[in-house]
C-alpha cells in the first residue's frame, strides 16, 4: 500500500474513533476516546505525510510538465493547422486569379475571332465588288466593242454591196 493510501486510511480510523466516541455528559460537542490510540495514528500520519505530500507534489509537477507538453504539441498543432490553411487560401486565390484571366484571354480571342472574321469577311466582299465592277467594265468594253465591230461590219458589207453594183 503507497503512503498516500496509509495517510488516507489512518485518517479514516481517526474519524470512525471519533464518530463512535462516547459523548461526555452535558457536553455534545465533547467525547472520550483513547488518547494512546489517536496519537499513536496522529504519529503515523505525521510520520507517511511528508512522503505522501513528497508524491502529491511529484504527481502534480508530472501532471503540469504533462499539461505543458500537451499545450506546446496543441500550439504547434494549431500552427500547423493555420499554416496548412494559409496556404489552401493562397491556392484557391491563385486558381481563382488564374480562372478570371483564363476567362479574360478567352473572351479577348473570341473578340478578336470575331473581329478577323468580319474584317476578312469585308476584304473578301469587297474584293468580289471590285472583281464584278472589273468583269461588268469588261463586259460593257467587251459588249461595246462588238457594237462597234458589227456597226464596222454592216457599214462595211453595205459599201461593198454599193461597189458591186453596176451603175446603170
Amino acid at each position: 500500500m503507497d503512503n498516500t493510501n496509509d495517510v488516507i486510511e489512518l485518517l479514516d480510523i481517526l474519524y470512525g474513533m471519533v464518530t463512535e466516541a462516547w459523548g461526555v455528559p452535558l457536553g455534545n460537542d465533547k467525547c472520550i476516546i483513547e488518547r494512546e490510540k489517536a496519537i499513536e495514528i496522529i504519529n503515523d500520519i505525521k510520520a507517511n505525510l511528508p512522503t505522501s505530500l513528497a508524491e502529491a507534489k511529484r504527481l502534480v509537477a508530472a501532471r503540469d510538465e504533462f499539461i505543458g507538453n500537451a499545450k506546446r504539441e496543441a500550439e504547434a498543432l494549431r500552427k500547423s493547422a493555420e499554416e496548412k490553411a494559409r496556404i489552401m487560401v493562397e491556392e484557391q486565390e491563385i486558381v481563382r486569379i488564374a480562372k478570371e484571366r483564363s476567362a479574360e484571354m478567352i473572351a479577348s480571342a473570341e473578340a478578336k475571332s470575331k473581329e478577323l472574321r468580319r474584317v476578312a469577311a469585308d476584304y473578301v466582299d469587297d474584293l468580289m465588288r471590285q472583281t464584278e465592277e472589273s468583269i461588268s467594265a469588261a463586259l460593257s468594253t467587251v459588249q461595246n466593242s462588238r457594237g462597234a465591230f458589227r456597226s464596222a461590219g454592216a457599214a462595211s458589207s453595205a459599201k461593198s454591196a454599193k461597189e458591186e453594183v453596176p451603175a446603170e
